[in-house]
């Protein structure tokens, strides 16, 4: 039986008035689906229970990080024991960075060096700095669709062609800001291959999610991952891949391993922090040495490498050395993704469906989504009635059609198969 949401309206009513649009984080705030905010009290595994003592099944895990649950014995007893006898921070150096940063660089074949930063948006702007100022060049290349973080030269959407002038989607992205970067069509490696014939000598890098996760998942289109690498090497220009998302969550150490392709830097972020704020770019010895001190390039944190979200990504990481991990989580995965299918095809609605190990997406079209323009296709009014209908039903889907849902390792088969059961209902519904 569902309680309401009556204690989570009170909350975010006086969270209006401290913070701007009662949450820290746009998504939050639940309005791409019509609703109020849940308010959440706890969570435990799969599990997480609101401020009216609702509890849902988490597909969100954290928007990502959470791939051993919530409250991992694991990680909580390593976080518990630092706390007693560490401390927080110190703003210098610790062995518990280097052990992180070397568990990062062992798991991934392109990484010689790491930087740790606090957060994704740290690490992609550190890494664009760092490979405009090894190339000396000033453009940048990204993805329609392919969310970076919200520094200014990253919050740039498409002109009316594959070279004109980018557009900032934020008031406060000043244009002269924009012209620095250009915006190409995700899996279109003939539009890439122009604005290459063109201006390729002034890229300083081209930056992409090698899944993308913040326009529903989109898988690469065969060949395109390694087209763009073969595109890149070919102009001396730097290829970053966004791993924020999927590193250590598509297998462990992530797309480029997944996919067998090497990037020259790497962002990571989510799963490496165990749930606490971490970010960190990385990439080949040659361009990590421009990096300060030991090179010209500026970059800087003082909570950087903290004792506690490094000792949460190490413990994380450990446990996901395990063998089998990553087999229990694909099938974990494609127990939801088969079920939900089946569930769409009972409801008699066409609906399109990708999935890349544990993150998965349905998509309210019967079009398949293989870029931004396609995904932007889906039915959003149709997806916030499914939203609401499996929050009603103790499911916690991400309040987006255009965002991942998360399998975590603690998810168990009955968890699943309720899931698969309250999909079947919610899509008669909204039918």
């Amino acid at each position: 039986m569902h309680n309401g949401f009556t204690k989570s309206a009170s909350l975010y009513g006086e969270a209006s008035r401290f913070i701007p649009g009662g949450v820290n984080s746009p998504v939050r705030a639940f309005k791409s689906v019509g609703a109020t905010p849940v308010f959440i009290k706890n969570g435990d595994g799969a599990v997480i229970t609101d401020v009216d003592g609702n509890t849902y099944i988490d597909y969100v895990g954290s928007w990502g990080p959470l791939i051993l649950g919530h409250r991992h014995p694991a990680v909580v007893q390593a976080l518990e024991k630092c706390l007693r006898t560490m401390g927080t921070s110190f703003g210098a150096p610790t062995e518990l960075e280097t052990e992180l940063a070397r568990l990062i660089v062992e798991a991934l074949p392109a990484m010689d060096m790491v930087r740790l930063v606090n957060s994704g948006t740290e690490a992609t702007m550190s890494a664009i700095r760092l490979a405009r100022g090894y190339t000396g060049r000033h453009k940048v290349v990204k993805f329609a669709g392919c969310y970076h973080g919200h520094a200014d030269f990253l919050l740039i959407k498409a002109g009316s062609g594959a070279l004109t002038l980018g557009v900032p989607t934020s008031p406060g992205v000043p244009p002269s800001t924009a012209e620095h970067t250009i915006t190409a069509p995700f899996n279109d490696l003939t539009t890439l291959k122009e604005i290459f014939n063109q201006i390729g000598e002034e890229i300083a890098a081209v930056i992409v999610e090698p899944v993308p996760g913040n326009m529903g998942v989109v898988p690469p289109a065969p060949g395109f991952l390694a087209g763009l690498r073969d595109l890149t090497r070919e102009y001396e220009t730097v290829l970053i891949f966004d791993e924020v998302m999927t590193g250590f969550r598509v297998t462990y150490g992530g797309a480029q391993v997944l996919y067998d392709i090497e990037p020259d830097l790497t962002c990571l972020g989510k799963v490496i922090g165990g749930g606490l704020p971490v970010g960190a770019y990385g990439g080949k010895k040659e361009i990590m040495a421009q990096v300060s001190p030991a090179g010209p390039v500026y970059q800087a944190g003082t909570l950087s490498g903290n004792p506690l979200a490094v000792t949460a990504g190490i413990a994380t990481l450990q446990e996901l050395k395990q063998p089998g991990i990553y087999d229990e989580l694909e099938a974990k995965s494609a127990r939801l993704d088969a079920g939900l299918k089946e569930a769409a095809a009972a409801a008699d609605l066409e609906l399109t469906f990708n999935r890349v190990g544990s993150m998965l997406c349905m998509f309210f079209t019967g079009e398949p989504v293989t870029d931004f323009d396609s995904a932007c296709r889906s039915d959003t009014e149709q997806f916030a009635r499914y939203f609401k209908a499996m929050l009603e039903k103790g499911i916690y889907l991400a309040p987006s059609q255009f965002e991942a849902a998360f399998m975590s390792l603690t998810h168990t088969t009955e968890q699943i198969d309720r899931t698969i059961e309250a999909a079947h209902a919610s899509l008669k519904e909204i039918r």
